[in-house]
Order: C-alpha cells, then structure tokens, then sequence
C-alpha cells in the first residue's frame, strides 16, 4: 500500500514536470475556474431561475405570453411582448393592490414589522377614503411612535418592503431632550386597495 502511494506520487510529479511552467499555469487556472463555478456561478444560477419564474407568473398574471420551455436568460429578454392599451393596461395597473377586505391583513403585517424591529406604537388612527370614479380606495393611517433612529428607520424600509401598495405621506419627528435617545415619530402612511372584484 505504501509502495502504491509512493508510486503515485512520483508519477504525479512526473507527469507535473512534463507540464513545463506554461501547462502548471493552465492547470491551475482550470481548477480555479471549475472552483469559481461552483461557488459563485451555480448559486446566483439558481437565484435567477427562481427570479425569471416570479416574472413568468407577474407576466401569467397580466396575460403577458410566457417565455417558452427551457429559454434562457438571454432567449428570455428578446422575446416578443405583447403590449397592452387603454382599459386592458388600466386593470393590469390594478392587479397590483390588494383587495379592500384584506386590510386587516396589511395591518398586522405592519405591527410585526415594528415588533420585529423594536419599535412601539403608541395608538393608531385609521381612515378610509373612497374615490367616486376609481377602483381604488385609500386607507389612511397615523401611526404615533417611539424607538431610536435606526429601528424607526429600519420600521420604514421594512415596512414599505413588506406591504407594497402602502406609501408613505408624512413623517414628523420629535427628541424630548439632546441627551435622550428615544424619538417620538408620529407617520402618516396611506394603502391603497382594490374596490369590486376585479
């Protein structure tokens, strides 16, 4: 067994000796770039299949044609789109909010928004707003709160991230004193949702 190993490696360096400087070189730039490959390549690869399906059915969603089997990125991107007009682009713009019942859905996402980034909510004032010739209705929302200035600024990012027909209108910040960390913040956001049942 010794002798077999031994063996082995010297008909490695034989053949390593054979190479000259230019093939050691290419060797090692082989074997870099199969390392390459695997650790950063294949998991960006797999992040953009996962991202062209979410596209494929945003597309399915609108009755936007989908790319055909087995297209890659690049086949993808020139494929033919067909355009949509008027009322047809006007309720593809509307598929986008969500329905009117489900705002106490939007609600709670928000409260664990803040809950997740430390941030205290100290009462809420909720209006609904109706348009007379639109589909769309606008919940608005005062939110009174207290926390430090990166978990406030965090809440917003997060909270615009996770709910995304809500918008922000109004941001009012105040400090009870220089050396106090704690804002109070009062925010106006608004979610628009989708009236009827289209």
């Amino acid at each position: 067994m010794d002798l077999n190993l031994r063996n082995l490696l010297l008909g490695v360096r034989w053949q390593s000796e054979r190479l000259g400087q230019a093939g050691k070189i290419g060797l090692a730039l082989v074997a870099f770039s199969i390392v390459f490959f695997v650790a950063a390549i294949l998991p960006r690869w797999a992040e953009s299949e996962a991202l062209m399906e979410k596209a494929d059915a945003i597309e399915a969603r609108l009755g936007v044609e989908p790319a055909p089997e087995g297209a890659g990125p690049t086949q993808q991107k020139r494929r033919p789109k067909r355009k949509i007009r008027g009322d047809e682009a006007l309720q593809a713009f509307y598929v986008f909010f969500p329905k009117i019942d489900s705002s106490p859905l939007w609600i709670k996402e928000l409260v664990q928004v803040a809950e997740a980034r430390g941030v205290e909510i100290s009462g809420t004032e909720y209006r609904l707003v109706r348009g007379k010739d639109l589909q769309l209705a606008r919940y608005e929302m005062v939110l009174p709160l207290r926390a430090r200035y990166p978990e406030l600024r965090g809440f917003i990012a997060d909270a615009l991230r996770v709910v995304p027909a809500l918008a922000l209108v109004d941001v009012a910040i105040k400090r009870e004193g220089v050396e106090s960390e704690l804002l109070e913040a009062s925010l106006k956001f608004n979610l628009y949702l989708k009236e009827g049942r289209n």
